[in-house]
């Protein structure tokens, strides 16, 4: 092979540079022909510069650049472009590199503008010719990038796949990892931060690497090659203290890790007991309810039993009225019959999510709060003629509800309200529907207001009361079903307001 002379590596694109006899360190200058608007890359520095201007005035002329890539700033890549700018001799001439870079390389004097690859999305198209440029950060420098040309399938690796070698061959041979793990052994800050290099390369389909320095690999040497790289030990990781030291590192990571995957279980563990304590509260709230409302129907029906036991024993009791009578009873044990219904259906959970109808939710809830709001002579103000759907757990919804309208009951009742009244509004904007409860009794204290859905906080006397019906419902509607439990006063009193996406019905 004849170094003297350029040697075209794929269609359009030619090795430029010069062999440096008993130099492991050779470097690589690449030619893209592309008419006026050609491309030198990686032009080298003052040692080669002769022989590259010659090799490409032998392909096409020096004026024909338009472009020139910098992988990165070192002398043996960019010293000689001032030099190369003269020859060149166009006011459109451009320095491809990354804005990390000209920082650094305008020190060589370099006069023409630059091209920043990282501000012209990675990407250069000049009339037929298109590349694409992968940035490698810190393989060596903080804005080094390899450049990939998709026609030919040819990677411009820049120092990635260098190598220094003894007996320098054209294209890389079966050995090549040998004499190129040393260079990025010394030349790589860290295994990690090559891996990241390499694991993007991996992504393109390459026929061919141009490595600044090194062999020209061919597309079989490739696969194995960059397997080899990926193992390699490099920058940091070669230092025994340091590797010893992240090691010690990793390990308490992991201890650390350990210990937070048991506090995790343990927090759940604590949540789920949370639960079922504010699920026990409001059942004692609910058992009270179901008394309250089969006192009427069972003192009826006892009634009903003393008249027809008595005209039974005067043998005064008429069928027709008996019939009365019996379905009068048969009502009323159904009426507690559906209480029971009722109740047992808003403690059985769901186990998945469904889509549901907001308003009938608050009708049922209202159905089962009743009796409790009825005694407490608090005016129910709600009317919904408009079905609004959400997607999530419908009894954990209905639970939150009834919980909110417990706390208006309570705190109507504990500040002796008159005219007392909860204000039920339902409405939905663009993407949510938003239910709000509103009441008159004065609001929540400012110094509470952030405290109101902490745990075990209440301003209600121990005995009625856990403090924990508000933390619930907040965890119930915006951790299991990603919606948005909020309160505010208002001029009247305190406004709750629970928000979420708006489902199809």
């Amino acid at each position: 092979m004849n170094f003297t002379q350029a040697i075209e590596i794929a269609k359009n694109i030619y090795w430029v540079g010069m062999y440096l006899e008993n130099d492991p360190f050779q470097c690589h200058p690449y030619f893209i022909e592309n008419g006026s608007e050609s491309i030198l890359i990686d032009p080298g520095s003052m040692l080669e510069f002769d022989a590259v201007v010659k090799k490409i005035n032998s392909i096409s002329s020096m004026h024909a650049i338009k472009y020139i890539i910098l992988h990165h700033q070192d002398p043996d890549l960019a010293a000689s472009v001032p030099e190369m700018e003269k020859l060149i001799n166009r006011d459109d001439l451009l320095i491809i590199t990354h804005s990390r870079m000209v920082p650094l390389v305008k020190h060589y004097m370099i006069k023409s503008d630059y091209y920043e690859i990282d501000k012209h999305q990675y990407k250069l198209d000049s009339n037929n010719l298109h590349l694409t440029f992968l940035t490698t950060p810190y393989c060596h420098s903080p804005g080094a990038f390899v450049t990939y040309e998709p026609s030919t399938k040819t990677l411009f690796s820049g120092d990635i796949f260098g190598g220094i070698e003894e007996s320098w061959e054209f294209y890389a041979g079966d050995d090549y990892f040998e004499k190129a793990k040393q260079f990025h052994a010394e030349y790589m800050p860290s295994r990690d931060i090559f891996n990241y290099a390499l694991s993007k390369i991996e992504t393109l389909n390459i026929n061919l690497i141009a490595p600044q320095h090194g062999s020209i690999i061919e597309k079989e040497r490739i696969t194995p090659l960059i397997a080899q790289m990926k193992a390699l030990e490099c920058g940091l990781y070669i230092e025994e203290g340091y590797r010893d030291a992240l090691i010690d590192t990793i390990e308490a990571l992991k201890e650390k890790d350990l210990a937070l995957l048991a506090s995790l279980s343990e927090l759940k563990e604590k949540e789920e007991l949370l639960f079922q304590k504010a699920k026990m509260a409001d059942m004692g709230e609910m058992i009270g309810n179901i008394a309250h409302q089969w006192r009427q129907p069972l003192a009826v029906n006892n009634t009903l039993i003393a008249i027809l036991k008595e005209k039974n024993e005067r043998q005064t009791l008429q069928a027709d009225e008996l019939s009365q009578k019996l379905r009068e009873m048969e009502n009323s044990i159904q009426y507690m019959s559906r209480t029971i219904d009722d109740f047992m259906h808003f403690y059985h959970p769901n186990k998945e999510k469904i889509t549901f109808c907001v308003s009938r939710v608050v009708e049922h809830a209202l159905e089962i709060t009743h009796p409790m709001l009825n005694k407490a002579n608090i005016e129910i103000r709600f009317k919904s003629n408009t079905a609004f759907y959400v997607n999530g757990y419908m009894n954990e919804y209905m639970q939150v509800l009834i919980s909110i309208l417990t706390n208006a009951k309570d705190t109507l009742s504990h500040r002796k309200v008159k005219n007392a009244y909860i204000q039920i509004d339902l409405f939905e904007t663009d993407d949510t529907v938003v239910l709000k409860i509103s009441d008159n009794a004065g609001g929540i204290k400012k110094e509470h207001m952030h405290r109101i859905f902490d745990p075990y906080f209440t301003t209600k006397h121990k005995s009625m009361g856990t403090g924990l019906g508000l933390y619930i419902s907040k965890m119930i509607i915006e951790k299991n079903m990603n919606g948005i439990l909020s309160v505010e006063n208002t001029k009247e009193g305190a406004t709750f307001s629970i928000t979420m996406e708006k489902a199809d019905a």
